[in-house]
């Protein structure tokens, strides 16, 4: 298994880019770009510019699934009392969340895309919160913005990241439950800074290498129902939306995720 380039630092340096309304056709330079890979809550807190909170299995491949859905909103949250509150101040709302991989009690929905698939969940309210992706989206607290990161809206996401031609980028890989390396996040980092740099990335290569990764195994066994090979799939189903979900607050304080449609 190659390694990923763990906390690496790069430069993107954007085309000079001429404007014919220029006076004497002067031309504008892009101000570089610096890229870092960080880790987990810890990364999260220290991240600046946009920060990309990465993860892949599952909680930001599942939030995409929700707004393909339709969803009204989105409430990603930090602790699992925190989202059955939230649910009795909102009133109808669906909750979504695991723990150790496993829907939580009393939960409508596990982390899972599978599952979010077959939901009827138009106009529905979402509170979802996860082991890993949530806790990098409500300690990010230093960023300028806030995207979510996952492999099915990898390229919708630099797109929108170009466009904003930011200072600095942090891609936070969350990992195994906020405190292990995984490869489909280390994956996923180099997959969106390969886009941002303009550089080739092998998307085949990328599923094959993953399926054969011990951080897949989950989803290929017959124990861990919770998470079917379908899941595994819909994760790796790279660019399938093209949209970025990007971290707003509401009037009261609470955390949601807003669609950003990216033209093609």
């Amino acid at each position: 298994m190659p390694g990923f380039g763990r906390n690496k630092t790069s430069n993107f340096y954007a085309p000079y880019l001429a404007s014919n309304a220029l006076k004497n056709d002067q031309e504008l330079k892009h101000k570089p770009m610096e890229i870092e890979q960080v880790n987990f809550v810890e990364g999260a807190k220290n991240a600046e510019g946009i920060a990309v909170i990465i993860d892949v299995f599952r909680a930001f491949s599942v939030a995409c699934y929700c707004m393909s859905k339709g969803v009204a909103k989105i409430f990603p949250v930090g602790e699992v009392d925190e989202a059955r509150e939230l649910s009795k101040t909102i009133g109808a709302a669906v909750l979504i969340g695991e723990r150790k991989g496993k829907r939580l009690p009393g939960f409508d929905y596990g982390n899972s895309p599978t599952e979010i698939l077959a939901a009827d969940l138009k106009g529905k309210i979402i509170i979802h919160t996860t082991h890993a992706g949530t806790q990098g989206i409500v300690n990010a607290t230093r960023a300028d913005e806030v995207l979510t990161g996952a492999f099915v809206n990898a390229k919708a996401t630099s797109e929108y990241i170009k466009s904003r031609n930011p200072e600095k980028v942090t891609l936070v890989k969350m990992g195994l439950e906020a405190i292990k390396a995984s490869d489909e996040d280390d994956l996923c980092a180099e997959y969106i800074e390969s886009l941002l740099n303009n550089q080739d990335f092998d998307q085949y290569e990328a599923v094959k290498t993953m399926r054969e990764s011990p951080f897949s195994a989950r989803f290929f066994d017959p124990e861990k129902p919770w998470s079917p090979p379908s899941d595994f799939d819909l994760c790796m189903d790279i660019d399938r939306f093209n949209f970025a979900l990007r971290v707003s607050k509401d009037s009261s304080g609470n955390f949601n995720l807003e669609r950003i449609d990216i033209n093609s």
